[in-house]
């Protein structure tokens, strides 16, 4: 075990040695395109290896919802970087084009990312899942007669980041009325995570759950130097992804524009794409070895913090670039994008209330997504003509998602009941005064 994990880990740094040496010689700004989307490209996927097996580590010695919280938050810090940059940008060049642009540029690649995690993380994670479970056991797919009735089965335990979920999503419903991002967006949904957070490190610790590879041999040490190793393993990884996101992004959005790609649709679909890249990364690494609970959970609590933090900061980074409180302005495309989000969101949460989501309920989330983007992108490059104007466009997506959403939580209102007053327990037992975990003696 020794030498396949000091293998694994020797690989997984090997393949962001090359992006350090660009990096700290400046020459990223010298080399091609191609070359820098090449080489930061592979530094985000052995980061994300040793970003997985550093929270796969962890989950001896803290709760598992807390390792994962953590993870997501470290994969995803990239979009918050590049969003934070929009966002900067906006406040310093307020009252000008060029900050109405840059408003409407943080939005579209907030939304942007979020629709991405859901319509092809959620949905392609779940096929994958299924697809695999064919070579393997897996124990989270059931087989069911049925066209594509086949479904992965989820944790109970994720009920709570669902709850969460569904509340900061029916918040977002609203951002649009209020003019901008503004303090009590914030207030609201950084709160929510904060609250988020507070719960789950009241959460068991499971320290005999099995792993195998790196996390199994790391597990070995003793807790200084695995706390140590951890550590180290996460901020190694953080700033790999951190420093070679954003390169490999731009590398991507030049080679699109090259063929003729409009700048705003890279901006808003391909760069987000590329920021999410190392959580999907590691979902898949997990799903591939059978963890597809834990897969979920990162991608569920990655939506989580996206859509609570990603959002709330927004309005900080404008106010501080602004140089005084300022709610961050949008136009009324972003608008329409902000509640074609918070539909999308909300008929995934329908989607898993009963902890399941099936082979089908996954090709509807994908198709729908990949039908409003190609519609856009067609719209865009004049190919496709419609009646109705982009913002309408975004409407008529908003009501579909609105529709089926509610028709789901009609047939399964019970299960969102009952997830809703697990999670009330949840978090009442945690804000107690005894602490104790719920269901102790």
């Amino acid at each position: 075990m020794r030498r396949q994990a000091l293998t694994a880990l020797g690989g997984a740094t090997a393949l962001t040695l090359p992006w350090v040496v660009t990096y700290l010689s400046g020459m990223a700004h010298s080399l091609a395109t191609g070359t820098v989307v090449l080489v930061s490209g592979l530094s985000v996927l052995g980061a994300s290896f040793l970003l997985a097996w550093g929270a796969e580590t962890a989950e001896k010695d803290v709760p598992r919802a807390f390792a994962i919280a953590v993870l997501a938050v470290l994969a995803v810090a990239p979009e918050y970087a590049v969003d934070a940059l929009y966002a900067w940008n906006a406040g310093v060049h307020a009252g000008t084009a060029r900050g109405v642009e840059a408003g409407n540029l943080a939005v579209a690649n907030m939304t942007g990312a979020n629709r991405i995690l859901i319509g092809i993380g959620w949905a392609g994670i779940a096929l994958f899942t299924v697809y695999r479970a064919g070579s393997g056991d897996d124990p989270a797919v059931e087989s069911r007669s049925g066209f594509l009735a086949d479904a992965v089965t989820l944790d109970h335990d994720i009920g709570l980041e669902i709850v969460f979920l569904f509340l900061a999503t029916l918040w977002a419903f609203l951002v649009p009325l209020g003019g901008g991002i503004d303090i009590l967006d914030m207030a609201f949904l950084v709160g929510l995570y904060i609250a988020y957070i507070a719960v789950i490190l009241k959460g068991d610790v499971d320290p005999d759950e099995a792993h195998v590879g790196v996390p199994a041999y790391l597990q070995r040490f003793p807790k200084p130097y695995r706390a140590a190793t951890v550590i180290g393993l996460f901020v190694y990884s953080g700033l790999m992804i951190f420093t070679a996101v954003e390169p490999f992004a731009h590398g991507l959005e030049q080679l699109g524009q090259n063929i003729g790609i409009p700048s705003f649709f890279m901006i808003q679909w391909i760069a987000p794409l590329a920021s999410e890249s190392p959580e999907l990364i590691v979902v898949v690494y997990l799903v591939n070895k059978a963890r597809s609970t834990a897969g979920f959970n990162a991608l569920i609590s990655s939506k989580l913090n996206q859509w609570t933090l990603l959002i709330g900061t927004l309005v900080v980074v404008y106010s501080i670039a602004l140089g005084q409180y300022g709610a961050l302005p949008f136009d009324q495309k972003q608008s329409g994008e902000i509640w074609l989000t918070a539909a999308q969101s909300f008929f995934a949460i329908s989607l898993l209330v009963n902890f399941e989501i099936s082979v089908r309920e996954a090709i509807v989330l994908l198709v729908l997504f990949l039908t409003q983007v190609l519609s856009e992108f067609l719209l865009i490059r004049g190919i496709l003509e419609l009646p109705i104007s982009d913002y309408q466009l975004l409407l008529v997506f908003t009501g579909i998602y609105i529709v089926l959403g509610t028709t789901l939580f009609v047939a399964r209102r019970n299960a969102l009941g009952s997830i809703v007053r697990d999670s009330a327990g949840t978090v009442s037992d945690a804000f107690s005064s005894s602490g104790e975990p719920r269901g102790a003696d």
